[in-house]
């Protein structure tokens, strides 16, 4: 195959803070399986639009903060057997702030941040199967603001609480069948939750009302199904499944006794082609959507699903540099956003645009 795999970017998969969740990155182990020893770091500033008219028909203003996913992956064959890699990203995080313009959710903001290092081996049992996994390590934090008419029950607003930052271990599992004169290869991949219990600070309008606990949570387990196909020589077809278990992320605060999260999960779709229009150049277009759910939603993350277009291109500058760029647009499904089960606010017509940059160097 002529095709550069730069050309099909880490971006096409991006995720913003409420994309299924807390969702960044797609978690993918299929750098395992590109050809010989590479370093790649790679880039992406997401840029989310989510804004839609409260119950007090007032606006949300936009409640999602722009944020930068970064990353960087080294791969290593250590002989015709076995293969190594190691994987630094941000793969869950959140960023959102309700502003003043309505009373509702007045204040309201959730913040999460997750970093993450993957170590990976693989194991070629032969030319058509072969078996991976590794561990991965991660520190996460964050902390919640409630405040607004829709909280009119707690004792006093706003309501705070910081969950210090901890670091969990988790595990990744896989098998792969290829057919490498087709450039065929079918690839199975099970990353488990990762547990943290947070040391945990509750404040009501700057006071105390007891020691809080720490509070028990996870990042929830994911299972990614990955496919590609030679069309010809110059041609690949690619195609996934992601199922993330959203469900299972809740943070209940001691003293609150309320759990502060309530997300659905998410299973999305991508497929995609790729074209090498010369030895130097490639090209990438891929459409990626995730089915709607329900029409209700967490004010965190207040859509319902979405389709999503993305392009790809990447220019091989020397035999050992290719550089890659990408754009995504995304068109979010409308939803209602809930607290404790009742709508208070309606979002409609909102979006995502994400650009990145891509650096491959083989040694």
């Amino acid at each position: 195959m002529k095709l550069q795999a730069g050309a099909l970017l880490a971006l096409i998969g991006a995720s913003m803070a409420h994309a299924g969740g807390t969702e960044r990155t797609p978690q993918s182990a299929m750098i395992l399986y590109q050809k010989g020893n590479l370093v790649e770091l790679g880039v992406a500033r997401v840029m989310p639009k989510l804004s839609g008219v409260m119950s007090d028909t007032n606006p949300s203003g936009d409640i999602a903060q722009d944020f930068t996913s970064p990353s960087l992956s080294l791969k290593m064959d250590l002989n015709e057997k076995w293969a190594m890699a190691l994987i630094l990203d941000k793969p869950w995080g959140s960023d959102i702030v309700y502003g003043s313009s309505s009373a509702v959710l007045d204040g309201q903001e959730a913040y999460a941040d997750t970093s993450a290092a993957t170590i990976l081996a693989k194991y070629q049992a032969s030319k058509n199967f072969s078996a991976f996994g590794g561990l991965r390590i991660q520190r996460s934090g964050g902390y919640t603001i409630l405040d607004g008419a829709a909280y009119a029950g707690l004792p006093d607003q706003p309501y705070e609480v910081t969950f210090e930052d901890q670091t969990g271990l988790g595990y990744v599992l896989g098998v792969a069948y290829e057919v490498p004169e087709r450039a065929m290869r079918l690839a199975l991949t099970y990353n488990s939750e990762v547990k943290y219990d947070y040391p945990t600070t509750e404040t009501f309008d700057g006071g105390s009302l007891g020691a809080s606990a720490d509070t028990a949570s996870v990042t929830p387990q994911s299972i990614n199904i990955d496919f590609q196909h030679a069309l010809d020589a110059r041609t690949i077809l690619t195609a996934s499944a992601r199922w993330v278990e959203h469900s299972a992320f809740q943070l209940t605060p001691s003293v609150l006794g309320s759990n502060l999260v309530n997300l659905n999960d998410s299973t999305t779709y991508r497929i995609g082609v790729g074209r090498a229009f010369s030895r130097k150049l490639s090209g990438s277009l891929t459409y990626a959507f995730e089915p709607k759910v329900t029409q209700d939603a967490s004010s965190t993350s207040p859509y319902d699903g979405y389709k999503q277009l993305s392009l790809g291109v990447s220019y091989k500058a020397t035999e050992q540099m290719e550089i890659a760029g990408g754009l995504s647009y995304r068109l979010y499904n409308d939803a209602n956003a809930t607290v404790g089960g009742s709508t208070v606010g309606r979002f409609e017509d909102n979006s995502l645009t994400a650009v990145g940059l891509k650096m491959t160097y083989r040694f």
